[in-house]
């Protein structure tokens, strides 16, 4: 096993373009790290370069305590589970496990005992004499994992692994994947676009926006305090709401500290008001314009009362005249498409952000 430590790694592509802008951080020995943010955001090209798969313009990638900026891929101890599965079609399932173990030269009995243990942890021990073709998406991304599994690497690569995959099996195999990691031990960066993915597998998780890290920690810690509005409306289904902190709000809101430009408050922290208005926190009357019945919970979309909607587009506030409102109501009751209602927010749920929202407002509310 072994920690991951980047150190200021950057990536910059011929004509300038600046892909990874100086990124710093570190996954400890046996943690579990996701990245996760939009597409295009730099975080597939920044596990290719832990990867050696892509050069680094500037900084240092330490594995196991050694810089490996000029090492090759096959000589970084690491083993990568790639998004299309990149299976050899015209090899059995057993074939395709031990094909990297024999291009080392290794004995054919260590061989054997690998791939088999891999196929016990994995339950590919009846599939072994199948090819790809016979397989399903799932069993395929198994077979992908036990090619990993089978080098015994300090540390393993995930590049979207389940995206491939239908929404009932990608649950599934994110809880086996969780399960195996924990099992083995071994360290592991993955990759994903699916936030809920992130926070259900991550022992740390950095949220990365534009080649740059946004916020590093526990997946908890990161949707409990988000350190800007990109993280805030990026972690999290449905979003944060993120208002522009006007005089009408900052006035009731009076501890509100002078710096703090935009309010940010979940959709599950907002709630019908019933009788008297509360007296602290925050209160609003919307317009409802939306409803998305989902089961177990309700999806209400409005806008404050008498405002013009501002979708937040990329943690981007609305403007001053106000933005949607989504409030998240538990079961199946909702209101009615244009019914007006005034919901309410305790203080402690509430977020303060600067006006750029780039920085929380510490001190005030959550």
């Amino acid at each position: 096993m072994a920690d991951v430590v980047l150190r200021q790694v950057r990536k910059t592509y011929p004509g300038g373009f600046e892909a990874i802008k100086g990124v710093d951080f570190a996954v400890g020995d046996g943690q579990f790290c996701v990245l996760v943010g939009p597409s295009g955001c730099g975080k597939s090209t920044l596990l290719r370069m832990v990867a050696g798969l892509e050069t680094i313009t500037a900084g240092e990638i330490e594995i196991g305590g050694r810089v490996v900026n000029a090492v090759e891929p096959a000589d970084r101890d690491i083993a990568m589970v790639f998004q299309n599965y990149a299976l050899y079609p015209h090899m059995t399932v057993y074939n395709n496990m031990a094909y990297g173990l024999r291009n080392r030269g290794m004995a054919k009995p260590e061989i054997d005992a690998r791939v088999q243990e891999a196929a016990r942890i994995l339950e590919l021990g009846s599939m072994l004499a199948r090819k790809p073709r016979q397989l399903s998406g799932g069993q395929r991304q198994r077979v992908a994992m036990g090619r990993a599994i089978v080098r015994q690497p300090k540390v393993f690569l995930f590049d979207e692994p389940l995206s491939n995959l239908d929404a009932k099996l990608r649950v599934a195999m994110r809880v086996e994947i969780r399960k195996l990691q924990r099992r083995l031990a071994t360290t592991a960066v993955y990759v994903t676009h699916d936030q809920l993915e992130a926070m259900t597998l991550a022992d740390v998780l950095v949220v990365m926006n534009a080649g740059e890290v946004e916020q590093i920690g526990a997946p908890l810690d990161v949707y409990a305090r988000p350190a800007t509005t990109f993280v805030a409306s990026f972690i999290g289904a449905p979003p944060m709401n993120l208002l522009p902190l006007a005089d009408d709000l900052r006035t009731q809101l009076g501890g509100a500290p002078a710096e703090a430009g935009i309010l940010g408050v979940r959709p599950e922290d907002l709630v019908v008001a019933r009788g008297t208005a509360r007296s602290d926190g925050l209160a609003l009357d919307i317009v409802v314009e939306a409803i998305e019945r989902v089961g177990p919970e309700t999806f209400v979309y409005g806008v404050r009362a008498g405002r013009e909607p501002r979708p937040v587009v990329a943690g981007k506030p609305g403007e001053s005249s106000g933005g949607e409102i989504i409030i998240r109501i538990p079961g199946q009751t909702a209101p009615a498409l244009g019914e007006r209602l005034a919901v309410e927010a305790a203080p402690y749920s509430l977020h303060l952000f600067s006006a750029d929202g780039r920085r929380r407002i510490a001190g005030w509310g959550a």
